[in-house]
């Protein structure tokens, strides 16, 4: 390998390394706070890396990793995510039993992982970063001892995530008995010289969708979503919610792209009625919830369907960069609004050491209580509802236009429709905290600095970027306009 090579690998080196580090500072000193501000400086140094890495010039160094500035800026997020992460779960720990150290760990390994796939190029890179983002989780899940949900979410992500992950390698073997390779960019051509086997190759592409469908939590794989994101604690639900799905989306994205899999129509027609369910039964099933983290969770299903009306739209359009840039615009949005939303509950979760802030009663009054948490939130939730002047409206606005270039109507009334249904349970939270008259007393008042100003930087991000989204729109052009 050349020096242009180790330059353009050097933010997955940096994270790789770090977590050596991380462990070995367990070994010999433990400490909560030593951990959490290592782990905060390996998370902070990769992202610094990742400049480094571009000015390489060397985006492909094997055939199973493409190290562009897509990649870049997908791990970009991640590595924000993994910050506010584990900042926020700083606090939330020291009231939890067992031994906060590896929780800094596990969030780096899980990090590596999302990169992994935000790079991949190949299947093997694919499983790879799939598992290593995936086996991390499954600890996370069930990091804190406090009852038996936090547990019973992790066994219930791990039996079906491992069957999905099966399903998927099924799949991958069909698909490359079909072609003969496993590089995304060969399979359309590959497929075209081996036309006997078009059965096996639908087949394999079935099993992947559906696989990659369970990770995307879209409907009817959705099942696990509420129950996971409920029983696993706060910061890490914040961090399913962006990272975990994000991570995947990335890797579809490049994979359609590459591949031409939409270029069948079968396909095509499937993930659009995977679209239009995720949207309508996603919202539809959060007005029964008086959860927050299940009505969050359920959002989340919706919103992994307004994400397939742009992956659609890049097949539909001529340039299929307008629909990634839809994509990835609205995926930016998208981590902003949902982790300002978990933040809050992990900052308002801190102070409880056997419950999280979860049922919507313990937001009452919470605009008198917690000034800032509450203008945090609510604008989280309204930023979620699409409503202007904030990041939600203009990363929405991106996807409609996206779907109505494409002539996408039937998307794109599904996705106005689920977006109305989702304005009342969003506004039904906010409702809650304005109440005044609330009598009973929650131990979700405390705040940390840290926290606080994690909350205060979400919040600015909401509408900064939704009054004036022109830096966000001009990264993401730049970025397309490389490949």
């Amino acid at each position: 390998m050349s020096n242009q090579d180790f330059l353009a690998l050097s933010p997955y080196i940096t994270i790789t390394v770090g977590i050596l580090v991380q462990l070995l500072v367990v070994s010999v000193r433990r400490g909560r706070t030593l951990a959490m501000v290592t782990g905060v400086l390996v998370l902070v140094a990769t992202l610094a890396s990742l400049p480094l890495g571009l000015g390489a010039g060397a985006p492909v160094v094997t055939e199973f990793l493409r190290l562009d500035a897509y990649a870049a800026y997908f791990n970009a997020l991640f590595l924000f995510a993994a910050i506010v992460t584990a900042v926020l779960a700083h606090k939330y720990l020291e009231n939890r039993a067992g031994e906060p150290e590896e929780f800094y760990i596990l969030l780096g390994t899980a990090t590596l992982g999302a990169m992994v796939l935000a790079a991949s190029y190949h299947f093997a890179a694919f499983l790879l970063g799939l598992e290593i983002l995936s086996i991390s989780l499954y600890v996370l899940i069930a990091y804190t001892e406090e009852g038996h949900p936090p547990l019973e979410a992790a066994l219930k992500y791990l039996v079906l995530s491992g069957v999905a992950s099966t399903t998927m390698l099924f799949g991958m073997a069909l698909i490359y008995n079909a072609t003969g390779t496993l590089v995304f960019s060969e399979l359309a051509s590959a497929f075209v010289s081996h036309p006997r086997f078009e059965l096996h190759m639908m087949l394999g592409q079935g099993l992947l969708f559906a696989g990659l469908a369970f990770k995307l939590s879209l409907v009817p794989f959705h099942m696990w979503t509420p129950d996971v994101y409920h029983g696993a604690p706060a910061p890490v639900s914040g961090y399913l919610a962006t990272v975990s799905k994000g991570a995947v989306f990335a890797f579809v994205l490049r994979y359609v792209v590459e591949s031409e899999v939409l270029s069948n129509q079968v396909v095509f027609t499937v993930i659009a009625v995977l679209a239009v369910l995720s949207m309508l039964f996603g919202n539809v099933l959060a007005l029964l919830q008086t959860n927050v983290k299940r009505i969050l969770a359920y959002s989340s299903i919706g919103h992994a369907g307004y994400l397939l009306v742009a992956l659609l739209a890049v097949e539909v359009l001529s340039d299929h960069r307008i629909g990634a840039e839809a994509a990835m615009i609205y995926l930016a949005g998208y981590f902003a609004m949902t982790l300002a939303a978990f933040g809050v509950v992990t900052v308002l979760s801190s102070a409880a050491a056997e419950t999280d802030a979860e049922e919507i009663d313990a937001y009452e009054g919470l605009f008198w209580r917690h000034p800032v948490a509450a203008t945090v939130l609510t604008l989280a939730m309204l930023s979620l509802a699409g409503i202007p002047l904030t990041i939600g409206f203009i990363a929405k606005f991106y996807l409609i236009t996206a779907g109505i270039d494409g002539s996408l109507w039937v998307l794109v009334w599904a996705l106005v429709l689920g977006s109305a249904v989702a304005i009342y349970y969003y506004l039904r939270i906010v409702l809650a905290m304005t109440r005044s008259g609330a009598a009973v007393q929650y131990p979700y008042a405390t705040q940390t600095s840290e926290g606080a100003s994690i909350l205060v930087m979400l919040g600015v991000v909401l509408i900064t970027f939704g009054i004036y989204p022109t830096p966000l729109i001009d990264i993401v052009r730049n970025v397309l306009g490389s490949e």
